[in-house]
Formats: C-alpha cells, sequence, structure tokens
C-alpha cells in the first residue's frame, strides 16, 4: 500500500511559558484579551504535518510519499527526510519563498497557543494527485493551504484513491460547507476532541449523521487515549504513559501514523490505534515532532510491555 501525505512542510518554533495560559484570562474580558507571555526557552524545530507523520511512518518500516511545496530553505530538511527514508520527490521547492512557520508556546498543563505563516505551503494548490501521485493506494489531506485541502479531497473522490480528511488546526479556518466538502466520502475522519466538536457545531451534523458521510472516526483525547468508530462499533485506546512529557507538538501526527502503519500491514483496528497511541507518546517524551528514534524491535518491544498483540506485531520485525 502506497500511502501518499499531503500537508504543510514548516520550520516550528517551539516555546515554554512556566505557567498556565488560563491564569491570566479574565472570564468576563475574553473579548478585549490583550496578553503577552514571557517564554523560558526557544526552539527551532523540523516540523509541519506531512513530513511529522511521514517520519514515523518511516520509523514504523513504511515507504511513504510526502506531496507538498516548500521553500528556497528546504534543501537540507529534504536531504534529512530522504536519509530518515521519506520519499520526498513529490516535494515542490517554491522559488523566492520560504518554508512555512510554525510558532507555538505552550504552558505547563501542556495547552498551547500557536501561530502559522504559510510561506511556500500557499502554493500547494498548484500540485495535483493526477500529476504527482496517481498511484496512490491511500492519500492523508492534513492541515495545509485551505484551498489544496479542498482540491486534493474532490481529486481524491474523482481518482478513486481512499484518503484520510485530517482538518487538525484548519477546521478553525474552514466554514462548515466547507468542512463538508472536505470529509464526505472520506476513508477516515481523524481529529482531537476539541476540533470535533466545533466540526459537528459549523456543520449542524451530529456524529451520527458525519459518519454516515465518511468511513470510519478517529477522535485522540490527549492523556485519555482515543476512541475509533468503525462500522458502528467504537473502539477505545488507552493511552501508553509517557516516562516524561517533554513536548506535544506532534504528538496526534504521530498517533495518525502509528494508526496508519498498522492499516497498511492488515492489522487488527485495536491493534493499529494502539501503535498509534504508542508513536504519540515517543514524541511526547522528546522536544520536537522529529526527534524521537526507535527501531521495529524497539517500538514492538515496549509495545509488549503495555498491550499483548498475539505475535501480530512480528510483521514490523520481518
Amino acid at each position: 500500500m502506497k500511502i501518499v501525505v499531503t500537508g504543510s512542510i514548516a520550520y516550528d518554533y517551539l516555546m515554554s511559558f512556566p505557567g498556565k495560559f488560563t491564569d491570566s484570562l479574565v472570564a468576563d474580558q475574553l473579548h478585549t484579551v490583550s496578553l503577552s507571555f514571557l517564554v523560558d526557552s526557544l526552539n527551532r524545530q523540523r516540523g509541519g504535518t506531512a513530513p511529522n507523520i511521514a517520519y514515523t511512518l518511516a520509523l514504523l518500516g513504511g515507504r511513504p510519499s510526502v506531496m507538498a511545496t516548500a521553500g528556497q530553505d528546504f534543501g537540507d530538511y529534504r536531504a534529512w527526510l530522504e536519509s530518515h527514508g521519506v520519499d520526498t520527490s513529490a516535494i515542490v521547492e517554491i522559488e523566492n519563498d520560504f518554508c512555512a512557520s510554525f510558532f507555538v508556546n505552550t504552558d505547563q498543563a501542556q495547552n498551547q497557543i500557536a501561530s502559522f505563516y504559510t510561506g511556500a505551503m500557499a502554493h500547494a494548490a498548484r500540485l495535483s494527485f493526477a500529476q504527482y501521485a496517481a498511484d496512490a493506494d491511500l492519500a492523508v489531506i492534513s492541515p495545509n493551504a485551505p484551498d489544496a485541502m479542498s482540491q486534493y479531497a474532490a481529486e481524491c473522490r474523482t481518482l478513486g484513491i481512499p484518503f484520510i480528511y485530517d482538518p487538525s488546526q484548519q477546521a478553525a479556518r474552514f466554514s462548515g460547507a466547507e468542512l463538508l466538502h472536505g470529509l464526505d466520502g472520506a476513508h477516515m475522519l481523524t481529529v482531537n476532541e476539541y476540533e470535533h466538536k466545533l466540526i459537528q457545531d459549523k456543520t449542524g451534523l451530529t456524529e451520527d449523521q458525519i459518519l454516515q458521510r465518511v468511513g470510519s472516526l478517529l477522535v485522540t483525547l490527549a492523556g485519555e487515549g482515543a476512541r475509533l468508530v468503525i462500522n458502528g462499533q467504537e473502539i477505545r485506546i488507552p493511552a501508553v504513559p509517557p516516562q516524561a512529557i517533554t513536548d506535544p507538538t506532534g504528538a496526534g501526527d504521530a498517533f495518525r501514523a502509528g494508526l496508519m502503519r498498522g492499516m497498511q500491514l492488515g492489522l487488527p483496528w485495536e491493534i493499529a490505534g494502539r501503535m498509534g497511541a504508542l508513536a504519540a507518546t515517543y514524541v511526547l517524551e522528546q522536544m520536537g515532532p522529529q526527534n524521537h528514534h526507535y527501531s521495529p524491535q524497539q517500538f514492538v518491544a515496549r509495545y509488549r510491555q503495555h498491550f499483548d498483540d498475539d505475535g501480530a506485531l512480528d510483521v514490523l520485525l520481518t
């Protein structure tokens, strides 16, 4: 199964605030918010939803392809991804522009406030599956330029490519009609708990009504794990306790990648979901979304410390 991941390519600027954002919010003054947070640290990391997902897929033995636009500062990043098993042949560099930039501040409760500069990502609609990835067996439509996300969803439906729709932060940007256009006919809709509620509010649909439009649903629940809804059946996926929480940025991307690798291998949904939970925990333990490292052997060994797979994960070891 060839997985093609679309989405942003960015450099992440990760900041840490030594308090809680909520302590600075005044309930009856939220309509006139004017705040500045003095941070303790700033780290620049490789990021973007598409490479984040692809990197974890590659760690687990996949050979994912990324279809995206990047800036003139992408050269070293491209070489790094290729060296870690990611196919970058469908990444197009835009002259006279730079990679997108993601600025995120995380407080002590793991709440985040973020801003995003599009940069070269704004040109993503120039690319098409017909030109760059017509042989995809599964497409991932993760946060990207809004027009590109809508275009890719329509194109996947036309070409008959199953796709995972992952609006993530762009759920706040899209209207209800745009969200419906994106998720209609998706093989899977992936969201966190807040995004799930936001989509329901914007579209006016209940979860059951959304499930009439998509094949399956993944809702991540932070420290509570996740739930998968497939063919009317809900599967609860417990979280894997981290050794320490360093930074949550990219944990959701890793969860999706672990789940997809399980799907790619034809594993039962419960095992695939637990692969996602463990992949997310590895990210939580490091600063940045692509600084975790493990071999398939190490991943399987840690999985078996928490879950029973009846030998199913031996497929990762061959």
